[in-house]
C-alpha cells in the first residue's frame, strides 16, 4: 500500500482571492508580519500498487487528468510506502 501526498496551489501568475482574503483578515488583525498568503488543497491518496514506481506514476495520472486543472495550478506529489 502507498500513500500520494498532493499540494496543489495557483500558479504565481492567478490572482488568489481567497488566499487575499484572508491576508487583509491577518493583517486587520494587527499581523502585519504576514506579506503574502496563498490558498491551496491538500489531497492523500491511498493507493494499492505492486511497486513505488507504479503508484507513482499512477497518482501523476490522476493528478493530470481529474484533481488539477494545469492550466491555472501547479502540484507537487510526494508518494510513501505505507
Amino acid at each position: 500500500m502507498f500513500v500520494a501526498k498532493i499540494n496543489v496551489t495557483l500558479k504565481e501568475s492567478v490572482l488568489d482571492p481567497q488566499g487575499q482574503t484572508v491576508l487583509r483578515t491577518l493583517q486587520d488583525q494587527g499581523r502585519t508580519q504576514v506579506q503574502d498568503l496563498r490558498v491551496g488543497k491538500y489531497i492523500e491518496i491511498k493507493l494499492n500498487a505492486s511497486s513505488l514506481q507504479e503508484a507513482e506514476k499512477v497518482a501523476k495520472e490522476i493528478c493530470e487528468s481529474v484533481l488539477v486543472n494545469q492550466v491555472i495550478e501547479t502540484y507537487k506529489l510526494v508518494v510513501e510506502s505505507q
